[in-house]
């Protein structure tokens, strides 16, 4: 299922917007045919290149510099918000405690208080999803989202001047298919943590609208990991991060369980 039927995005938004145990729910058969069949195996030169292109940058940009590392550097906790929809909040807290259980050094849980929160995920039906969004970030912003990007699902986050992100809101529309759901919720979460480039050069990651998963894949947990080594902090410059690479993608080489599935070839 192409990334394009769901048209979901990531804003740079420098504007203000306004692991507990794992939960049990039931794959789908997509996504256990996806994991069943994703590539695990990657050189340091393709983990590098896609850590470069997604950590830097954005796919599109309101405000602010983008050629520094945004990421949090506290504490995240996440708050579940809107649509009563007991099934997609019991998929929001699987996801948050798979994240959480997957990135070594990130600190991310749920909260039941919304005022301890610094990312709330925000589910809507899509018949709301333009009204949520000019709520967030004005209607002259709003305006110009729909017109550059039609989206479907949508995140962004608040930086401070030291490029520490401190606050990130998601946006995701409950009534699609469980696998866009997935899909949706898995990208928006993770770029809400800071790797906010969408791009299309790199064919492993989530970050790509043509590729579509709807579970943590392998090729993601590593840039997940690079970005929240103690070794990268906010702010720091492109130069500044290369050369720390090799050491910190070896050390996280070392923690990344890769699932143990024999690689096929893809059927049509």
């Amino acid at each position: 299922m192409p990334r394009a039927t769901r048209l979901t995005t990531t804003l740079l938004a420098a504007l203000l917007l306004g692991g507990g145990a794992l939960a049990a729910i039931a794959e789908t058969p997509i996504v256990t045919a996806k994991r069943n069949y994703e590539r695990t195996t990657f050189t340091d030169a393709e983990i590098i290149d896609g850590f470069m292109k997604t950590a830097f940058g954005a796919e599109y940009q309101l405000a602010g510099r983008v050629d520094r590392i945004r990421k949090f550097q506290k504490p995240v906790r996440v708050f579940i918000n809107g649509a009563a929809r007991p099934d997609r909040n019991r998929q929001i807290e699987h996801i948050t405690s798979d994240i959480a259980r997957h990135i070594r050094h990130l600190d991310l849980a749920l909260t039941p208080q919304r005022e301890g929160a610094n990312l709330i995920v925000n589910l809507v039906p899509e018949r709301d999803l333009d009204r949520e969004i000019r709520k967030l970030y004005g209607t002259s912003n709003a305006r110009k989202i729909r017109k550059s990007l039609d989206p479907q699902c949508l995140s962004g986050f608040r930086k401070n001047d030291d490029y520490e992100i401190e606050h990130s809101e998601v946006i995701l529309t409950v009534d699609n298919s469980e696998f866009v759901f997935l899909d949706c919720a898995y990208e928006e979460i993770l770029q809400s943590l800071g790797p906010i480039n969408d791009t299309t050069s790199v064919p492993w990651t989530m970050f790509n609208d043509d590729v579509s998963m709807g579970f943590f894949d392998t090729y993601d947990r590593y840039l997940m990991n690079i970005l929240y080594d103690p070794r990268i902090k906010a702010g720091m410059s492109a130069d500044e991060v290369r050369p720390l690479l090799p050491a910190i993608l070896k050390d996280v080489r070392a923690k990344i369980t890769v699932h143990s599935a024999p690689q096929r070839k893809t059927p049509h």
